[in-house]
């Protein structure tokens, strides 16, 4: 039986405190001096682990996360346009309460509204699953058997988990991917299992 690919799926840092709480989306945002904090935690922790490829979102906020985690890696970082976060439309820009009062609508709901296609001239399910999934099938056929990071965003983060656990998008609701968190999920034919979900080096091990 071969082994199997080792995955760490990286959310960026905490970005700039003006987008906390805001539909960020397609905003190039930076780090904010936490951020820049919990990047390093985060790459200290992943100095036991060799990564045989690293892909990336070209935002700055995925960038700047990933600097700390090169630092002392032979390996070169492949930029995936397809890796950047979900485009919110509409809403991009707006705070999570001027959402709820212009469109009544929960932060919290968001993914069952892009589920529904009801983000006004914002990404579906359908067409972020058709731009993320593919990029995800090319890294599993290249490097099987290998240890693999993606580092993107948080939408990201969970529609590669609903593509690798064939689970509905809205079911990651219950799913918190915070900042400058890893969860390793380990792909084989037969099975695909989560070892690791949301681990926070910088909360977590302090």
């Amino acid at each position: 039986m071969s082994a199997p690919t080792r995955l760490y799926l990286l959310r960026h840092a905490e970005v700039e405190e003006r987008y906390h709480r805001v539909f960020g989306g397609r905003i190039d945002m930076e780090l904010s001096p936490q951020g820049h904090l919990q990047a390093q935690a985060l790459a200290k922790y992943l100095t036991r682990v060799s990564f045989d490829a690293i892909y990336a979102s070209p935002m700055k906020r995925a960038q700047q996360t990933l600097a700390p985690i090169l630092e002392n890696r032979s390996v070169k970082p492949v930029m995936i346009d397809g890796l950047r976060e979900c485009h919110f439309g509409d809403w991009t820009g707006l705070t999570w309460q001027q959402v709820h009062d212009k469109y009544q609508v929960s932060a919290f709901h968001w993914l069952e509204m892009m589920e529904q296609a009801k983000i006004p001239n914002g990404e579906c399910t359908e067409t972020f699953r058709a731009r993320v999934a593919p990029p995800l099938k090319t890294i599993l056929e290249t490097h099987q058997g290998q240890t693999i990071a993606i580092m993107c965003h948080g939408g990201v983060v969970r529609m590669l988990l609903s593509v690798l656990l064939d689970l509905p998008l809205p079911k990651l609701t219950q799913t918190n991917i915070e900042y400058a968190s890893l969860t390793e999920v380990h792909h084989a034919p037969h099975k695909t299992e989560v070892q690791l979900l949301n681990l926070t080096p910088w909360r977590d091990l302090n």
